[in-house]
């Protein structure tokens, strides 16, 4: 495995010691955001989960290795190279064998992650199954990912250009538990809402970590999935980005914009309508997540 995976010295040292390490993604900087918040919000996400107690490693495919762990050039790459190929499993090793520069998806994140022992990632929302998914079957390799790989999730819920709905019985079928993180209710990325609940709140990383432990020693495959709401000072109200998600979609549609152009397409479209507001929640909840998450890393390595 050493001949695909590199290391930075921080997080190699952090691992050997058994300290505790939190995955990050590239698609959020390279597809997600434009730059320079792209750069700015990786860099100050890092920083975060530093303050926390853990350590960072931002997880992209480059020069023919996963990169475990990205150095400031390996950052400023993916936030500016031209031609960033967005990964998920099925295509992975396309991307690692040619040599391109691969930024990971949730799915793929969590791939790297497990492949370096890292039990815990954090993200803004993951994806899911696609509104009118029933006719396109256009769902997310994030949620066969979290159903076969041992990585916990903590996101502000999926991304509410989805079928949240659809997206959540997906998960339940596949024995993907859904942890509502002080939350009874499932929330939507921009919105603390979304009309559908958790299969289970859980209010401490010391709970979160003790389910995670019990899970993986039973031999109980798969992630879970920590929905964390965006915090309310910076929350959108459900029913105004609604609007704008469905004017969005109406748009894509229209210009055939389909597979993994869609979600880029519709968050830049989203910050347009709501006029920079949709971003500025995304970044919150971005930064919200890596704490939560960094304190659950660290809970996951004190003794039960």
């Amino acid at each position: 495995m050493n001949r695909y995976l590199q290391f930075t010295e921080e997080v190699q040292e952090a691992l050997s010691a058994g300290k505790p390490v939190v995955a990050l993604e590239t698609t959020i900087i390279s597809h997600g955001m434009p730059y320079p918040q792209n750069i700015e919000t990786a860099r100050s996400v890092e920083r975060i989960i530093r303050e926390h107690g853990a350590v960072p490693a931002t997880i992209g495919i480059l020069n023919g290795h996963v990169k475990i762990g990205l150095n400031a050039a390996e950052l400023e790459t993916f936030a500016t190279h031209p031609s960033v190929e967005k990964v998920s499993r099925r295509d992975f090793a396309h991307v690692l064998s040619s040599g391109k520069v691969g930024a990971t998806t949730v799915a793929a994140t969590m791939i790297g992650a497990a492949l370096a022992g890292i039990e815990v990632f954090a993200t803004g929302g993951i994806g899911g199954v696609h509104r009118e998914g029933e006719k396109t079957m256009d769902i997310s390799a994030d949620l066969t990912e979290l159903a076969r790989t041992n990585v916990a999730v903590v996101c502000a819920g999926a991304k509410s250009i989805l079928d949240i709905g659809r997206t959540l019985e997906y998960l339940e079928t596949h024995g993907v538990p859904v942890v509502g993180y002080k939350t009874d209710v499932f929330p939507s990325f921009y919105s603390r809402e979304s009309g559908f609940s958790v299969d289970f709140r859980l209010d401490s990383p010391d709970e979160v970590a003790a389910m995670l432990r019990t899970k993986w020693e039973l031999g109980l495959s798969g992630g879970a999935v920590i929905a964390n709401p965006v915090p309310e000072a910076h929350a959108m109200k459900h029913e105004e980005i609604e609007g704008v998600i469905r004017q969005a979609l109406r748009e894509a549609n229209e210009q055939h914009i389909a597979g993994k152009k869609v979600t880029p397409f519709l968050l830049s479209r989203i910050k347009q309508l709501t006029e920079g507001k949709s971003l500025a929640t995304n970044i919150q909840l971005v930064y919200h997540n890596a704490a939560v998450a960094a304190q659950i890393a660290v809970a996951l390595k004190q003794k039960p």
